[in-house]
């Protein structure tokens, strides 16, 4: 027995027990009502454990072109999602047991936790079976066998645990999971051959599982509006008679980024960023078509390719923009009319007009600042992007507490037009490809590629996805702050501080220092001191306790410091789980 806590001690490095830290106090926090799914999440940890540990002891997984100097970040991959759903599972049941929400939202957010968990495990399944195949050729260690047949025994009672949760009889739901599941196969799959040296296996599931969510909620509003042209209204809406896939359907409307209830402005949003995510692939199909056409073409017009590469560019981002996108809103919403935002916008122009002025200016300054002392400075590069981190917290926290819901509208539009420029980077679409790549190289690091930069993208959805997942009910006012406060303020302070004036390392090999970490805990703890009062005073009732607070804040920070995935991807979500409980 010795021996073998030995051993375990020698395999749980620092980001692992942070991890599961993490899960235990999820696990802590939970209802009775909810002791299933707590087991479920154990058994994917358990699984997702076994399997990282497996792969960054050994080439079993060697086939994937990784980020170079990352670890496989299986664990904090897998469970962070579900882990985010199940805290906010715990945070609606508060607010069901003192009727403030409706029991069905928590089974609609029960349905996105297990497509969820479904995804994560269906991707832990696959790499099982990519480490089988590989090991076929030469016999593998007993350690490897042993952690294959566990990790696979836990995703067996995790699958068990599922179907007695949601019923055996409820076969659709069921395979709804399963089409969540594979199709989080088939992406992981294409990202990591599309854009090789881009991320770790961690850091692709979390982006794929995401990814299967927000299509699978897109889906599934489109099946119901679809379903509505063959099912009379009256079965698919009330009575014993309705049939199980309006079931399915009507438990699938809670939104992830939290829409629902919102105008129908943000519905457009959510379909531009639909439309944005699926151009590349229509671009790259009427690509394809004209070039096969310019085959049997004369020279002289091949001499133009570029020019009508832009033109075809353009013009299919316009034809989705301005013809798919409103029309399959007006499909799914019941627009009758085209869903600009204008009206938005305008319904309080003096406030939302002045806060468009204010973000412009100081985007303006600071970037024009930046991009100058990039070029003839010396200063690191690290510590050069951790001013976005801080031109962030200056522009979002006075939105946040007095326009939450431009804010979200704005977040939306921010990621489309880094959708948009990044698909123009990449292709080199002229004539801003080559513009937009020399400025994007200047903020660069060893974890962008010159393939696919995502710096820009996960700070931007580190702080967007804690307030758009708080949207409805929230008894936790410091939740929608989660990733200003750990991307912002934190790990700003630790980088800073760490790089100035650590001398004590966490480890060995890695650059994180104890000076570092400690400045960015208590930053970000004085932070929440001085919000809390701000946001009493605007009307907030404030529920947050310091010792849970505390506990967040540690726990957030520690990743920081150990984990080498993508700290602006994993940490604002874990600091939010946290918040919630």
């Amino acid at each position: 027995m010795a021996a073998m806590a030995m051993a375990m001690a020698g395999m749980m490095n620092g980001e692992r027990a942070v991890v599961l830290l993490f899960i235990t106090r999820v696990l802590f926090s939970l209802p009775f009502s909810l002791i299933s799914h707590g087991v479920a999440l154990s058994l994917l940890a358990l699984s997702a454990l076994s399997l990282d540990i497996l792969a960054d002891s050994s080439t079993s997984l060697s086939q994937f072109s990784t980020r170079p100097g990352a670890s496989s970040g299986i664990l904090l991959g897998a469970v962070t999602l579900p882990a985010v759903f199940i805290s906010k599972m715990i945070q609606l049941s508060r607010a069901v047991s003192l009727h403030q929400a409706a029991i069905e939202e928590l089974e609609s957010l029960t349905m996105q936790y297990w497509a969820a968990s479904a995804s994560c495990l269906c991707v832990l399944i696959f790499l099982c079976i990519t480490i089988r195949r590989s090991s076929e050729n030469m016999p593998p260690p007993s350690r490897s066998i042993w952690h294959a047949k566990f990790s696979l025994s836990c995703i067996v009672l995790h699958t068990a645990v599922c179907c007695v949760t949601l019923g055996f009889d409820t076969a659709l739901k069921l395979l709804w999971m399963l089409c969540h599941g594979l199709a989080a196969v088939k992406l992981i799959q294409h990202v990591l051959r599309t854009f090789p040296s881009c991320a770790s296996i961690g850091e692709a599931c979390l982006v794929t599982s995401g990814l299967v969510l927000y299509f699978g909620d897109m889906l599934a509003y489109t099946i119901e509006k679809v379903s509505g042209f063959f099912m009379k209204s009256e079965v698919v809406q009330y009575g014993s008679k309705r049939s199980e896939i309006s079931i399915i359907i009507q438990e699938m409307k809670f939104i992830v980024s939290g829409l629902a209830g919102k105008p129908t402005v943000f519905y457009f949003m959510q379909g531009l960023l639909l439309g944005l995510l699926l151009f590349p692939m229509a671009f790259k199909f009427v690509l394809r078509m004209w070039e096969f056409s310019l085959s049997t073409a004369c020279s002289e017009v091949r001499t133009n390719n570029e020019i009508w590469r832009s033109i075809i560019f353009f013009s299919s981002l316009g034809f989705i923009m301005i013809v798919i996108i409103p029309s399959w809103m007006q499909l799914v919403q019941d627009f009758h009319m085209h869903p600009l935002v204008l009206s938005f916008i305008f319904s309080e122009p003096l406030k939302r007009l002045s806060l468009c002025a204010y973000w412009i200016c100081v985007i303006f300054v600071s970037v024009l600042r930046f991009y100058n002392i990039s070029k003839n400075s010396k200063i690191e590069r690290i510590l050069l992007r951790k001013y976005y981190h801080l031109m962030a917290v200056s522009m979002f926290v006075p939105a946040l507490i007095f326009q939450p819901e431009f804010l979200d509208l704005s977040f939306g539009a921010a990621l489309a037009v880094f959708l948009a420029l990044e698909i123009i980077r990449v292709w080199r679409i002229s004539p801003l490809g080559q513009s937009v790549d020399k400025f994007m190289n200047a903020f660069t690091d060893h974890r962008d590629s010159d393939l696919l930069i995502v710096s820009h993208f996960s700070l931007l959805l580190g702080c967007a996805l804690p307030i758009w997942i708080s949207s409805g009910y929230n008894d936790r006012p410091l939740a929608p702050f989660s990733g200003i406060l750990s991307l912002g303020i934190g790990d700003t302070m630790a980088s800073v501080v760490g790089y100035k004036y650590g001398v004590l390392r966490w480890s060995k090999t890695g650059k994180k220092t104890i000076e570092g970490t400690a400045a960015g805990i208590t930053s970000v703890l004085a932070a929440c001191s001085v919000l809390l009062p701000l946001l009493a005073s605007t009307g907030y009732i404030l529920t947050e306790h310091w010792c849970s607070l505390l506990l967040a804040v540690t726990v957030s920070g520690m990743l920081e410091a150990y984990t080498a995935q993508l700290d602006n991807a994993f940490i604002p979500l874990i600091f939010y789980s946290l918040l919630c409980l």
